[in-house]
């Protein structure tokens, strides 16, 4: 799985649009690519976003978990001390 895409379900407050969208983006440019595409491809690409997008959204409204959601900032802070750690030098 690609590191920049995130997992959106499950979390409090929930994964807003603008999330939605980051995460199909980044799966489109994963399966293109392209980080930018061209002009001949600007259409396809976009297209392809836009129904990720919409798939992904009815994808989270559609799942349902017993598990108590999770916290964003707990979330971040976990993220941000992995990241630490992985990059940290021996200095």
């Amino acid at each position: 799985m690609c590191r920049n895409i995130k997992t959106l379900f499950n979390f409090e407050p929930p994964a807003t649009d603008d999330e939605v969208r980051a995460s199909a983006l980044q799966f489109v440019r994963k399966l293109s690519g392209f980080n930018r595409p061209s002009r001949a491809n600007e259409a396809a690409f976009e297209q392809a976003v836009e129904e990720i997008t919409q798939a992904a959204r009815r994808l989270l409204q559609q799942l349902s978990t017993s598990a108590a959601p999770r916290d964003r900032e707990v979330e971040a802070a976990r993220t941000k001390s992995r990241a630490a750690k992985r990059f940290a030098t021996g200095r």
